[in-house]
């Protein structure tokens, strides 16, 4: 078997939850630049360009990105991605299995709708709480770094305090609406996917439960997320970056992009997306099956020694 094997014994709610933020920290270092491209490549419609700059596919932002900003501009809004995912997969993923459990009353195989239903709601209630530091991180990931254009913020803390002095909680909230709507979408679409994805492997015997497994079924989740969540995500992106004024709502947010732009703009960075949360899932994935048994071999240990 190709990495560590399933503990006979459930993981734990506190396993599952700190085992998904390390998962998602691990998936977000190794995946940022890809992230912070499409967000370059979705805000394009609307941004103020820098004369002579203009992003071209992925590869071409990334490349314009080292050139002009230097390669570390790739990962800006790293602090506040890492604080995002440590606080939202935690809930997100590590909720998703108790959630479930709960609208089911603990019954075996649950059906797609209340896999949905709970993917819905732990996506939600991560939001709720986990909404400041997206916009922190949206906002870095979306400001050039060059001389002679001015930047907005200097630091992560400096950018909650600044949003908060001068846009008010509202402005730390921003987009909240979009996001549960994405988020609730990425995380049923995610979960359910993955998991039905890997009980047919494991069910026709097609292969076992372990890496290769892991990676087939984490990477069709990345596909089908992506084309189902990428109009939200693009919608999410530009409202949550605009100063305020430019938008009355996400609302009118999506129906400025349509009029302007037309129904393309919702699919604007549809391929880093995809390359960002197909390689964001089989990494995650992966990483949280590893880390989720590495943490329950490790329990038993300490209990085996008391």
């Amino acid at each position: 078997m190709v990495g560590l094997k399933p503990s006979d014994v459930p993981p734990p709610l506190g396993v599952k939850m700190a085992s998904a933020g390390a998962a998602a920290c691990v998936a977000d270092l190794i995946t940022f630049p890809l992230d912070t491209a499409k967000v370059r490549l979705q805000i394009q419609g609307e941004m103020k360009g820098v004369e002579g700059i203009r992003y071209r596919g992925v590869f071409g932002t990334i490349s314009t990105m080292i050139r002009t900003e230097g390669p570390r501009s790739l990962y800006n809004g790293l602090v506040a991605g890492l604080q995002r995912q440590m606080c939202f997969a935690s809930v997100r993923i590590g909720l998703y299995d108790t959630v479930r459990d709960f609208y089911t009353g603990g019954k075996e195989n649950p059906g797609i709708l209340v896999r949905i239903l709970a993917g819905c709601t732990t996506g939600a209630m991560a939001v709720s709480f986990a909404q400041p530091t997206d916009v922190v991180k949206v906002r870095f990931q979306a400001q050039m770094k060059l001389d002679g254009v001015a930047r907005r913020y200097t630091g992560t803390m400096q950018a909650y305090k600044h949003i908060f002095q001068n846009e008010g909680i509202r402005g730390l909230w921003k987009g909240t609406m979009p996001n549960i709507t994405r988020n609730a979408l990425v995380n049923c679409t995610e979960l359910v996917t993955y998991g039905l994805i890997k009980e047919a492997i494991l069910r026709h015997k097609l292969l076992s439960d372990n890496l290769p497994c892991h990676f087939v079924s984490a990477f069709g989740a990345g596909f089908v997320t992506t084309v189902i969540a990428s109009p939200v995500d693009v919608v999410k992106t530009r409202y949550m970056n605009s100063p305020p004024g430019q938008y009355k709502s996400a609302i009118n947010c999506s129906w400025t992009m349509m009029t302007k732009e037309g129904p393309t703009a919702f699919y604007k960075g549809f391929v880093p997306s995809f390359l960002r949360l197909g390689s964001w899932n089989v990494v995650m994935f992966v990483s949280f099956e590893q880390i989720k048994r590495a943490m329950m071999v490790t329990k038993k240990r300490v209990e085996d020694r008391n």
